[in-house]
């Protein structure tokens, strides 16, 4: 039979009745965060450089930042509640 497509988020390979807690996803979010890290890195030390592709690393690399600290914010109770 053919299974349901995923639902497009994170792009995971997961089984559907894994639990992802926030700090599995936070932790896999950072590790994204580090590799864009070095590939931008990587980008920077050769003279002839893609500056299109290194904007659109930056700017992921931005996105997933924001992720992180929202995410992070989420995980720490309100103490005004």
């Amino acid at each position: 039979m053919n299974e349901p497509p995923g639902n497009g988020i994170g792009g995971n390979d997961e089984a559907a009745n894994e639990l992802v807690t926030p700090a599995m996803r936070l932790m896999d979010l950072q590790k994204k965060h580090r590799a864009l890290d070095g590939k931008i890195d990587e980008l920077h030390n050769y003279p002839y450089q893609n500056q299109i592709l290194l904007q659109r690393l930056k700017k992921e690399k931005l996105l997933l930042k924001d992720a992180i600290t929202r995410l992070k914010d989420e995980m720490i109770p309100d103490l005004n509640a």
